[in-house]
């Protein structure tokens, strides 16, 4: 390695697996921003269940090994290369996604996935932005092209990417539906734009979303366990109704008829398909969002960077999620 070059502490991973693969090194060197990327010092990285799948060598998508996982960072630019003239060493900004790695100290990313931190959120705030409020508003504005007026249940409400849907349906003007599993999650889920509130460890929630919502049915689900929910959301949905999904961990056996009587439709949702155009739109109404105050994350667990493992455990088995998990730097 050659003399001089600044190291770092940072998560790698040499071998797909459990949650014990994450291997913190003391010892990684601190990526030189080239062309059109800058150089973040890392505050605060948001934990995604994407990650652990990614991790596990399940996903679609495989990384060359070995690797840092994490995408959401918050912090502060300490270098900029050529071109990426937006930014200056000291600003406050976060990112979306980057080309390093988050869970280290330092972060490589490409000038047009950073954004500008407004003073009004603090990093732990600006790391639970990126894949949660950019996933949402796609599924909601993008998938199922929502309209004000029609009405959407999210379910599994009390997470970061639940959070991030109840608070942009609510700003777009929709009638706002949550599920979640705890008290404490149903609490927030209500505090952060839904109408009503529902524990889907009830076992007779969905008669009581129902009874609720009457003969017309729902106008949009967003789904963050379709391998559990999917069979039970066709049968809430109203005439014309949309099922977006954006989580699920297997498979579940439907019947296709429940989609045929009602011109249904179950659309699939990732954020890597996301253009870059696409990027800025959603980016310039969720900076609207942040000025004006309805996007205001809500931060759930938090961990230091040599407890990385934990917190894959518990984004997993945990006992339902309250807020965005976070790994701090």
């Amino acid at each position: 390695m050659a003399t001089g070059q600044k190291l770092m502490r940072a998560v790698r991973v040499f071998e797909f697996g459990g949650p014990e693969v994450l291997k913190l090194q003391l010892d990684v060197a601190v990526p030189i921003p080239k062309d059109h990327q800058v150089l973040i010092k890392v505050h605060a990285c948001g934990v995604n269940p994407v990650e652990t799948y990614i991790r596990s060598g399940t996903y679609s998508r495989k990384p060359l090994l070995p690797y840092t996982p994490g995408s959401d960072v918050a912090g502060v630019i300490e270098a900029v290369g050529d071109n990426a003239s937006a930014f200056k060493k000291g600003d406050r900004v976060f990112t979306s996604s980057t080309i390093s790695g988050g869970y280290a100290e330092y972060a490589l990313a490409a000038d047009h996935t950073v954004y500008k931190l407004p003073e009004k959120l603090d990093f732990k705030q600006g790391a639970a932005i990126g894949i949660p409020y950019f996933t949402a508003y796609r599924a909601l504005i993008h998938s199922a092209r929502v309209k004000a007026g029609e009405s959407v249940l999210v379910h599994g409400a009390s997470g970061g990417v639940g959070l991030a849907a109840c608070q942009i349906a609510r700003a777009y003007g929709l009638k706002v539906l949550g599920t979640a599993g705890t008290e404490e999650g149903q609490k927030v889920v209500l505090q952060n734009g839904a109408h009503e509130v529902f524990s889907h460890r009830e076992d007779n929630y969905i008669d009581k979303i129902k009874t609720y919502v009457g003969e017309k049915g729902i106008d949009v689900i967003i789904e963050m366990l379709a391998n559990v929910n999917l069979s039970k959301d066709l049968s809430l949905l109203s005439q014309g109704g949309r099922v977006i999904v954006v989580g699920n961990r297997g498979t579940i056996e439907i019947n296709p008829r429940d989609t045929m009587t009602k011109e249904s439709s179950i659309i699939g949702v990732t954020l890597f398909a996301t253009t870059k155009e696409e990027f800025q739109q959603y980016a310039a109404a969720l900076q609207a969002g942040m000025e004006i105050g309805w996007l205001k994350p809500v931060i759930g667990s938090q961990y230091p960077l040599e407890k990385v493992a934990q917190a894959h455990e518990n984004i997993i088995h945990g006992s339902g999620a309250t807020g965005k998990m976070i790994l701090l730097l």
